[in-house]
């Protein structure tokens, strides 16, 4: 990518490449005017090299050219003559290529280093081992004002002026040992040409030929293509719509997209990218260049100055959502190369590093993955040079923690976390522990935010490190983190773990949140919350699992007069307000839901009535309707006075159903994907003696729903074993423990 030379050259170094582990915070400028100076922090992970070995890149260094196995770079020594380097990925060697007076580089899109000193073009082949090494002199190929306008790896594309004042476009390759000269222009009134960028195959030429323009002669502006491989003649474009270009124009080229600057007659420059993305450039964007594209991502700005200076951002912009707000990559650039890969590297600086950066990614219009691939070593104040945190962590297993780490440019640094989760705004704040040596920080998350699983959905993290010596401000770093757990029924406050609603004697509601798994072999209660009274008003109130098709669990409430209320969790362990769903609902004993009774993802109802008949209400997914006509099951079922739905239990794919009769003994009927049960099978007997058996989801973290009972003599957690003969084992937990006749409703 060739664009002009900033007025001041910027610090580079050569070292191993520093790998980008965290996203960037960045923020959205308006879309025509100058994008407005904002903060952003780029989170890059140190390489583990001593300090001491690194090979710094001297500070004025400026990427030219970058290939498959490393860049060319340009440099001022101390004679002010100009010293062309080649910089290796693989070993981090540095090749020279040229020194001198008023010697030149040229992007090439590839491994070979192109330069010109006094009219002699050399090409260079910078792989080992080299294929192609050759020099030209353009006068001598051609003729005398013959001028090099493009270079696309070994090729060179050279503007030919004719008798008659026009010029003519020609590319110069070396097949087989012998040099080779193809005409690519076919009309004969050309004025000039450049190429602006390529793809390494193909390449895209802005040009101008002199046209009948009303009673005289102007020039008219084209766009054109050709293919480096076969040296087709240019395939124009036509004029139509393409404005007038300098020699400062600048584009890139991928195999997705091009672009350049053009300088539309009586308007303002703007960077037009095919596919139909237009990006005016007022103000002080009116100088900017196409610094390249990386996936699906138009880079773009005004070349800067040295870090210090006023900031000359590098600005992203989506090409595939035109609407999208450009945002700030970097604090500053100065030049920039596009490589083979599709890559570009940058030469410039954030808050996180100072060097040249490679711009990865991009895909759908995603903000690019910066990696510092060479760092100047500069330090002017305490920097976040680090970041290892995970995009996204699935804290449903047992013990799973987030792990997470900073690196500081340098010790002796308090470091402060602030992790915040953006549905709900709770926050976990914290001082790391300092590390017993070095300047890296490392924290491990269990999950825990305010005293209970943390609820799933995206958070963001701020790291801020302060010196201890005084010197200098604090540096901070920041970046955001997806959690995520499996869904459950019985989760009304989108945090993955079970919660048990109580009714006390004065009708407050209140939602005890437990830990996700066992600790120390009993189920542990996070939290309690009060829901709010007036609850005293219903004669059941029921979980039954996500009703209305949401993340989080429902209600259902049946009042005195016979009214059945609906209760859509809201994600946050409150409610909304109630729906009613109808009347004529008293004439059942016994209401449950919870369990998919027909295997369609959904949670369904169960009623018997005062004859015994067990009737089933598939949900249809809907808060306005949420049942579909009710199906009777069959009868016998009043011997039962406490009937619970547990969901798959036994290791079907329906859901399953417990009923306890008045001897006390519980049986399980497994579902059979129908909404019906197979024949019942007795699980034992003792149970009477608890007041309310809830089926209560996934509470140890096992994959299986479970069940609470609750009573006078205590209350249980019956772990599910996924088995039909022997479904339950038993497990201690402090849930309610001295509240045995606290409350006379539990779902």
């Amino acid at each position: 990518m060739q664009h002009r030379p900033s007025a001041r050259r910027v610090a580079a170094a050569v070292t191993a490449v520093l790998a980008v582990t965290a996203g960037t915070v960045l923020t959205a400028v308006p879309a025509t005017a100058a994008p407005a100076a904002v903060a952003g922090t780029t989170a890059i992970t140190a390489n583990a090299a001593d300090a001491a070995d690194e090979v710094r890149l001297p500070l004025d260094a400026q990427v030219v050219s970058a290939g498959g196995t490393g860049y060319l770079t340009s440099r001022r020594n101390d004679l002010d003559d100009t010293v062309l380097e080649w910089h290796r990925y693989s070993d981090g060697a540095v090749l020279p290529v040229a020194t001198g007076p008023g010697v030149t580089a040229y992007d090439s899109n590839s491994d070979f280093a192109v330069t010109n000193r006094e009219g002699v073009i050399s090409v260079r082949d910078m792989r080992s081992p080299a294929t192609w090494s050759p020099s030209f002199s353009l006068g001598t190929e051609f003729r005398s004002g013959a001028t090099l306008v493009g270079v696309v790896g070994e090729n060179l594309f050279v503007s030919v002026p004719t008798t008659e004042d026009y010029h003519e476009l020609w590319q110069l390759s070396r097949v087989n040992g012998v040099n080779q000269k193809r005409k690519l222009s076919s009309r004969t009134r050309n004025l000039d040409y450049k190429v602006v960028a390529s793809n390494g195959y193909d390449l895209v030429v802005l040009g101008s030929e002199l046209t009948k323009q009303g009673g005289g002669y102007g020039p008219s502006w084209w766009t054109a293509r050709t293919n480096v491989l076969n040296g087709a003649v240019v395939d124009w474009e036509g004029s139509s719509g393409t404005g007038r270009w300098t020699h400062d124009s600048t584009g890139a080229y991928t195999t997705a997209h091009r672009g350049w600057v053009q300088y539309p007659e009586g308007a303002s420059p703007e960077i037009v990218v095919s596919g139909g993305l237009r990006v005016p450039l007022e103000g002080a964007l009116s100088g900017a260049v196409v610094a390249g594209i990386v996936g699906d991502v138009l880079l773009y700005g005004v070349p800067g100055t040295t870090a210090g200076e006023p900031p000359s951002p590098l600005y992203g912009r989506s090409i595939t959502n035109p609407s999208a707000a450009p945002y700030k990559v970097l604090d500053n650039f100065t030049r920039s190369a596009q490589a083979p890969d599709g890559s570009v590297l940058v030469r410039g600086f954030t808050g996180a590093g100072d060097g040249i950066f490679r711009l990865g990614g991009g895909a759908g219009g995603a903000r690019p993955e910066l990696t510092l691939v060479a760092d100047t070593g500069r330090v002017s104040a305490l920097r976040v040079t680090g970041s290892k945190v995970p995009a996204s962590a699935s804290l449903e297993k047992a013990g799973a923690a987030v792990p997470m780490e900073w690196t500081l440019s340098r010790p002796g640094a308090t470091v402060d976390l602030t992790l915040t989760h953006a549905a709900t705004g709770g926050k976990l704040v914290r001082r790391l522990s300092p590390p017993v040596s070095g300047s890296t920080f490392a924290f491990a998350w269990d999950g825990i935010l305010n005293g209970a699983s943390a609820p799933n959905g995206s958070y963001s993290w701020q790291i801020t490190a302060t010196p201890t010596d005084g010197s200098g401000g604090p540096a901070t770093a920041s970046g955001s983190l997806l959690v995520s757990r499996a869904a459950n029924p019985h989760d009304f406050n989108d945090n993955g773990s079970t919660d048990v609603l109580a009714r006390d004697a004065a009708g407050v509601l209140w939602r005890d949140d437990l830990f996700d798994w066992p600790t120390g072999g009993q189920v542990g209660v996070a939290k309690r919350t009060r829901i709010g009274s007036g609850w005293q008003t219903y004669k059941q109130i029921e979980a039954v699992g996500n009703l209305a098709g949401s993340a989080t669990g429902d209600l259902i409430a049946l009042d005195g007069s016979g009214v059945l209320w609906h209760y859509l969790g809201r994600n946050d362990g409150t409610f909304a307000t109630r729906a009613r769903i109808g009347a004529g609902w008293g004439g059942y004993k016994q209401l449950t839901g919870g369990s998919d009774l027909n295997g369609d993802g959904r949670s369904d109802l169960l009623a018997t009535d005062a004859s015994g008949v067990l009737w089933y209400y598939r949900s249809l997914n809907s808060t306005t309707v949420p049942f579909a006509a009710r199906i009777r099951i069959g009868g016998g079922w009043g011997g039962y006075n406490q009937l619970t739905a547990v969901g798959h239990i036994a290791g079907g794919t329906a859901g399953d159903l417990v009923a306890r009769d008045t001897a006390g003994v519980l049986w399980l009927y497994q579902g059979k994907g129908d909404g019906t049960f197979a024949t019942r099978v007795r699980v034992g007997g003792g149970w009477g003696g608890f007041s309310q058996l809830v089926g209560a989801g996934d509470v140890t973290g096992d994959g299986r729903p479970d069940l609470i009972a609750y009573g006078s003599g205590g209350t249980y957690v019956y772990r599910s074993t996924g088995s039909a003969t022997t479904p339950f084992t038993r497990v201690t937990t402090n849930l309610y423990a001295g509240e045995g006749t606290k409350f006379n409703s539990v779902s």
